[in-house]
C-alpha cells in the first residue's frame, strides 16, 4: 500500500469523532490516560472533552460510579471498562517495598478495607495510625497510602470514587470470579497489543513496540509473553506499510487510504492518543513537540502545559490556556509560515469557544506568538 504522511495524518485524525457520550467515548478508546496536572484541567477530562460534545471539566469524576469503568494501568495509569481490566487481572506482583518495611500492614489494610464498603486513605491512618516509607523517587510517604495502591494494582481493591481528586477504595468484588477462572493468557495478550495498536494508530512499530513494553507494568508477570504476542500481532494481525522510510502499523478496521480530509482547527492535551506518541508527531508534522511542565521555567520555548493546536490536520502551534476570573485566556504560539487567515481565526475562536464552556468561562481572550 502507498500511503503519504496526509493520509496518515487524516486516519489519525479519526481518534476525534464525536462520541454520544462519556461511556460511548470510554468504550470505543478502551483507555484514557490520567494525569493529575490540571493546566486548565486534568488530562482525561481534555481528552473526553474532545470526543464528547457538551462535556465539561469534572464529568467523569461526576459520573464515574455510575459507569462501566475503573482505574487501571495500560500502557499508563488511567481509566479503562472492565472489559479491558479482565485482560489485565489476575496480575501476579512480587513484595512491594512497603511490604517490605511494614511487614503485616497489607493484612491490616485489606481487614479495614473488608469491614467498610468505603476506605478513604485518611481513615486508614486514623485506624492504623501514620506511618512512612519509601516511595520510587527516592522520597517517602503515607505507607498506608501505599498499601493501598498496593491492593489496588494487585486487584483486590478498585477507586469506588474520588473525594477532590483523593482516591476513596472499595473491595473489587468483580474480579474475584477472574481469580478463579482467569482467561487464557493468549487471549488477554492478544487483546491488549489489538487495544495498543487501535488506540495509537496507525503508528510507526516501533511506537508500538514501546508502547508494549509500557504496558508490561499491566503484566508484570507476563513481559516475555506480551512481547510475543507483539511478534505474533506483526505477522498475523496488524496491516502495515512504509511511509518515508517509517515503517507504520494499524489494525485491519483502520484503513489509512480512505480517511476524510480534516477540517477546522483542534486543541488537544499532550497525552491525547492523537498526539501522544512523539515519533509520530515530528515525523508527521515536521517539528518536535515538547511537554515542558517539569523543565524549568527559562528553559520552556512553548510553556508549561502548552497543548497542541491542529489546523486541516496539521500541528501548526500550541495554545496555552488558563482561566483569570471568568475569562478564558489563550496564549497562542504558531509555527513560522503559518498564516492567521480568516479560515484558520474563525475555526480558533470556535475551538476556544468549545474550551470556555467545557471550563465554565464567561469569554475567551487570545493573544498570538508568531515563532
Amino acid at each position: 500500500m502507498t500511503l503519504t504522511p496526509a493520509a496518515l495524518r487524516a486516519a489519525a485524525l479519526r481518534t476525534l469523532t464525536p462520541a454520544s457520550s462519556v461511556q460511548d467515548a470510554l468504550n470505543r478508546m478502551g483507555f484514557v490516560q490520567a494525569d493529575p496536572i490540571r493546566a486548565p484541567a486534568r488530562a482525561q477530562d481534555l481528552t473526553l472533552m474532545a470526543r464528547v460534545p457538551g462535556y465539561r471539566a469534572g464529568d467523569l469524576e461526576a459520573q464515574y460510579p455510575h459507569l462501566d469503568a475503573e482505574e487501571d494501568i495500560i500502557p499508563n495509569y488511567g481509566f479503562v471498562t472492565r472489559a479491558v481490566q479482565r485482560l489485565l487481572h489476575p496480575r501476579e506482583v512480587p513484595p512491594t517495598r512497603v511490604e517490605l518495611e511494614h511487614p503485616g500492614l497489607i493484612a491490616d489494610v485489606r481487614a479495614l478495607l473488608h469491614e467498610r464498603s468505603e476506605l478513604h486513605p485518611r481513615d486508614v491512618i486514623t485506624a492504623l495510625g501514620a506511618r512512612r516509607a519509601s516511595n520510587y523517587w527516592g522520597g517517602n510517604s503515607q505507607a498506608t497510602t501505599r498499601a493501598l495502591d498496593a491492593l489496588h494494582y494487585r486487584g483486590e481493591a478498585r477507586i469506588v470514587r474520588r473525594d477532590g481528586g483523593v482516591r476513596v477504595y472499595g473491595v473489587a468484588r468483580h474480579l474475584d470470579a477472574l481469580r478463579a477462572n482467569p482467561q487464557a493468557t493468549p487471549e488477554r495478550l492478544r487483546g491488549a497489543v489489538r487495544l495498543l495498536a487501535a488506540l495509537y494508530g496507525p503508528m510507526p512499530q516501533a511506537s508500538l513496540r514501546y508502547l508494549t513494553g509500557l504496558s508490561g507494568y499491566g503484566f508484570p508477570h507476563l513481559r516475555a509473553d506480551l512481547r510475543g504476542a507483539l511478534r505474533d500481532a506483526l505477522r498475523d494481525e496488524l496491516r502495515d506499510a512504509t511511509v518515508d522510510g517509517v515503517p507504520y502499523v494499524w489494525t485491519p478496521e483502520q484503513d489509512p487510504s480512505d480517511a476524510p480530509t480534516p477540517r477546522g482547527v483542534r486543541i488537544v492535551n499532550p497525552f491525547d492518543p492523537l498526539v501522544w506518541d512523539r515519533r509520530r508527531f515530528e515525523h508527521l508534522h515536521g517539528w518536535a513537540y515538547r511537554f515542558e511542565a517539569y523543565t524549568p521555567a527559562q528553559k520552556r520555548t512553548m510553556g508549561y502545559y502548552a497543548l497542541p493546536l491542529l489546523h486541516a490536520g496539521r500541528a501548526v502551534g500550541w495554545a496555552n490556556l488558563s482561566v483569570q476570573g471568568s475569562a478564558l485566556h489563550a496564549q497562542v504560539g504558531l509555527r513560522p509560515g503559518v498564516r492567521q487567515s480568516v479560515t484558520f481565526r474563525s475555526a480558533l475562536d470556535r475551538e476556544l469557544d468549545r474550551h470556555r464552556a467545557f471550563l465554565n468561562a464567561t469569554q475567551a481572550e487570545v493573544s498570538f506568538d508568531q515563532t
